[in-house]
């Protein structure tokens, strides 16, 4: 057993990742060679159960390191404003909170009213078109402002837990 924080677990299945794509690499290479009938063939060195017993080696350890991050991530607990919250619960609520603020971001930076241009192909019309917004503008600046702060808090919890929280892994 092995302690590490989710930090250095993201940097061990990052070189993990390299490693994989190395001996990949080293198999997409090697496993075919071509040879024309009257040359001797220059035969690649390669040997099918090292590299595919390197891989599997690789996704082995790639495995127990997620789990022991998701395991972690499902039981231990953070304080988010006045919430407690699971640190799975933080990364779902903050993918939710990033796609509603992409929404908002769009709808604050609208006008109140804006002409709309006319087409070149549709024939000019005699009155002019106006768009108009639907909505309080301020009260969906003040939820921008609101969601971008929460996902902030979040964002600076799980940055804590992830430098400072050790868990086990079985590697």
């Amino acid at each position: 057993m092995t302690k590490m924080t989710s930090a250095y677990a993201n940097k061990m299945l990052k070189k993990l990742a390299e490693d994989k794509e190395y001996w990949r690499r080293v198999e997409v290479e090697s496993y075919l060679y071509t040879a024309a009938a009257d040359e001797e063939a220059l035969i690649p060195d390669y040997d099918y159960a090292t590299v595919a017993g390197k891989i599997e080696e690789i996704d082995d350890k790639i495995c127990k390191i997620k789990h022991a991050i998701n395991a972690a991530n499902v039981t231990s607990m953070l304080k988010v404003g006045d919430k407690e919250m699971t640190v799975d619960a933080i990364l779902v609520k903050m993918a939710q909170l990033n796609l509603r603020k992409g929404v908002l971001d769009n709808m604050r930076k609208r006008q109140p009213k804006v002409r709309l241009n006319s087409s070149y192909t549709q024939p000019k019309k005699a009155v002019a078109e106006y768009e108009y917004i639907n909505y309080d503008l301020e009260l969906v600046k003040n939820e921008y402002e609101r969601i971008d702060t929460e996902i902030s808090m979040m964002q600076l919890e799980l940055d804590k837990y992830n430098q400072t929280f050790e868990f086990e892994v079985e590697i």
